[in-house]
């Protein structure tokens, strides 16, 4: 029999194979990648959110709303506590990451915006902000930003969820993209 004819020789990894490659100690906090979804709409998104985080090696700063620890509670499927931050005030909060020497990257449509497929991996400590799903990244914060990132669309909507689009972003900006 040919190979065309068997089809493709495709090896599924098994769990304990794929828990060996992976790393074998949780990242050090704050240490290189941070989501910032600092005005959420959508509990749901949090946690989706939250999942990607861990797989990329983020933490997650998020505003202190009396409804997103809970979100974050239903939503965290990990087998262990996540990286989470909580941020009293989100624009002194990006002020400080900035000051400190981190980079602010924030996904909004703007037209200094660097598209997806362009963003670089981060090299340096990186903060990903995202907006509300509706009104975006408010203006107070847009100011704090050293560049702005675009996620093409082709269909008829504007944006995407921001569990979606931060995980797209976070991959990007880990270098697993």
């Amino acid at each position: 029999m040919s190979a065309r004819t068997r089809g493709p020789a495709i090896r599924v990894r098994p769990p304990r194979e794929l828990r060996r490659q992976r790393r074998h100690r949780g990242h050090a906090c704050w240490d290189h990648l941070v989501a910032a979804p600092l005005w959420p709409l959508h509990g749901a998104n949090l946690g989706t959110l939250l999942r990607t985080c861990d797989a990329v090696g983020a933490c997650m700063a998020v505003p202190r709303f009396p409804w997103v620890p809970d979100a974050l509670e239903r939503g965290n499927t990990l087998r262990r506590p996540a990286c989470v931050h909580w941020v009293n005030d989100p624009p002194g909060w990006l002020e400080r990451q900035r000051e400190a020497g981190s980079r602010i990257v924030g996904v909004e449509l703007a037209d200094e915006a660097v598209r997806l497929a362009d963003l670089p991996a981060a090299r340096v400590r990186t903060v990903a902000v995202l907006g509300h799903e509706q009104t975006g990244i408010p203006a107070e914060a847009l100011d704090l930003l050293d560049l702005a990132v675009e996620i093409p669309m082709v269909g008829s909507g504007s944006s995407l969820n921001v569990a979606v689009a931060g995980s797209l972003v976070l991959y990007k900006l880990a270098g697993l993209l």
